[in-house]
């Protein structure tokens, strides 16, 4: 029964996240690796906060670097940057109901500035669940960017494919220099 409920929950994530996906027009290629992202990333948070007591905001943050670090090994198999791949497959974990919770908090201490009592109460709501929201936001957002600081080189060069004088053991050639290239010739150069 847990492995059942583990999987439904990445099989939904991935649905929702070739959803996502497909807003913002990936390559077809790309599909297949924003599900696979989505369902272990989701599946992976499930895990924690269900079955290791995890706060969501802590499983959120392991559950993105495991789709931020994904996303860098499957993009560079189809040539496509790595936030093609992980935008869609983080955007299923976006707390909605935290968001949800604290705008209806929000409203209903608006409607009770008469009942300071039943006001704080509404306004407490509010903080709690704002706090929990921005906190997995900036933590999905952080886990998920984090590979592109450990492996800068790697993560820019995703899309590029390897020039014959960039691989190793070949000597780069610079051009010769041509009459174009002398200061006489550049305006920005040239004394008044």
């Amino acid at each position: 029964m847990i492995a059942l409920d583990i999987l439904l929950d990445g099989l939904f994530a991935a649905v929702a996240a070739i959803g996502f996906g497909a807003i913002s027009d990936p390559p077809m290629r790309a599909f297949p690796r924003i599900a696979l992202l989505a369902a272990v990333g989701h599946a992976l948070r499930f895990s924690m906060m269900n079955y290791a007591e995890v706060d969501i905001a802590s499983a959120s943050l392991c559950a993105a670097m495991v789709i931020g670090f994904g996303s860098l090994w499957l993009g560079r198999g189809i040539r496509c940057p790595m936030t093609v791949l992980y935008i869609p497959a983080l955007l299923p974990m976006v707390p909605g109901i935290y968001a949800y919770k604290s705008v209806f908090s929000l409203i209903m201490f608006l409607q009770s500035l008469n009942d300071p009592g039943q006001g704080m109460q509404y306004m407490q709501l509010f903080f709690l669940n704002a706090t929990v929201s921005l906190s997995v936001i900036a933590l999905l957002a952080a886990g998920a960017t984090l590979p592109i600081f450990v492996f800068k080189e790697r993560a820019f060069s995703l899309t590029r494919r390897r020039r014959p004088a960039d691989r190793p053991g070949n000597a780069r050639q610079t051009p010769p220099a041509t009459d174009s290239d002398s200061p006489e010739n550049d305006p920005a150069r040239s004394e008044v």
